[in-house]
């Protein structure tokens, strides 16, 4: 079988992986946590999961037909490093929703014309309208994270994005809109796992791109790049949720949680929704690494 790339993530974790993300991919069962800071060491099994994921799929029925009822407009904001569960998170939400009031917005690199308007104005073009949801599978923070890692942006783009950044989100919830910013956090040697795993399956091959490829080697980089974006668009009016989605199952059912508390929609069942798993949801402090090493095995 051809592999994509001829084969380059299979060769990065030969050859350039650090030891211990190989020795953590290699020792392992499938079912295994690798990431030793993670708080569980096994994925929720399915059978809690099903039973938790069903009752939260009628919340969001009934909070979809008060949002096409009230009006109300939600955006919700997808962000993580690749392989994270951004889309399958997404496909979770909306697996029962009416898609014309539930739209992904997952936009390609900008056109010629785009790259010359305000940053913001391609967004904008998506959000949503009134009775609507959008979930944005990346977003605007493509620069401050992804654009600086691989030099798409100059440093004085960057920082304009920054000083702009709190004051538009800032409009979007001033104007009614119920914004969620979610930040999926994978660990080093999971991203590695899903990406070969891809690799080798032909229904998944498509998920790969040059970026997730070069993205592989510069760890780091996202590293600081996303600790910046934290540090500078973690606002009181626009806070960012981090989910540890190390365990794709635990992950999905807190991003739905989070939005269902949120939002005041008529017939909601506290009981059905649940808590919050705060040992992986929270704010940007619960994100592994922030630890004084800066690293994330």
């Amino acid at each position: 079988m051809q592999l994509p790339f001829d084969g380059a993530i299979s060769a990065y974790f030969e050859n350039e992986a650090p030891e211990s993300v190989r020795n953590a991919i290699r020792h392992t069962d499938k079912g295994d946590i690798l990431d030793t800071s993670f708080p569980y060491s096994e994925r929720l099994n399915r059978k809690s999961y099903e039973a938790d994921y069903q009752k939260l799929q009628i919340e969001l029925v009934k909070m979809q037909r008060w949002v096409r009822d009230s009006g109300a407009r939600i955006a919700i904001v997808f962000e993580g490093r690749d392989a994270a569960g951004k889309g399958g998170t997404i496909k979770r939400f909306r697996e029962n929703l009416n898609p014309r009031g539930a739209r992904v917005v997952a936009l390609e690199k900008p056109t010629e014309a785009e790259q010359t308007q305000w940053y913001f104005q391609r967004y904008v073009d998506h959000l949503p309208s009134g009775g609507q949801a959008a979930f944005f599978d990346r977003s605007w923070y493509n620069r401050g994270v992804v654009e600086k890692v691989f030099g798409f942006c100059s440093d004085d783009q960057r920082e304009h994005f920054f000083r702009q950044v709190p004051d538009f989100e800032r409009m979007l919830v001033d104007e009614g809109i119920y914004l969620f910013k979610f930040w999926l956090n994978v660990g080093r040697a999971e991203q590695l796992r899903r990406f070969l795993k891809r690799e080798s399956d032909p229904l998944k091959q498509w998920k790969l791109s040059w970026i997730d490829v070069e993205g592989l080697k510069r760890w780091d980089g996202y590293t600081d790049a996303i600790r910046e974006t934290f540090e500078r668009s973690h606002t009181d009016h626009a806070p960012w949720t981090v989910i540890r989605s190390d365990d794709k199952r635990r992950a999905r059912l807190a991003a739905m949680r989070t939005v269902l508390a949120a939002i005041p929609y008529d017939r909601k069942d506290e009981t059905a929704i649940g808590k919050v798993d705060t040992a992986i949801c929270g704010g940007p402090d619960i994100w592994p690494d922030l630890n004084p090493d800066g690293k994330n095995a």
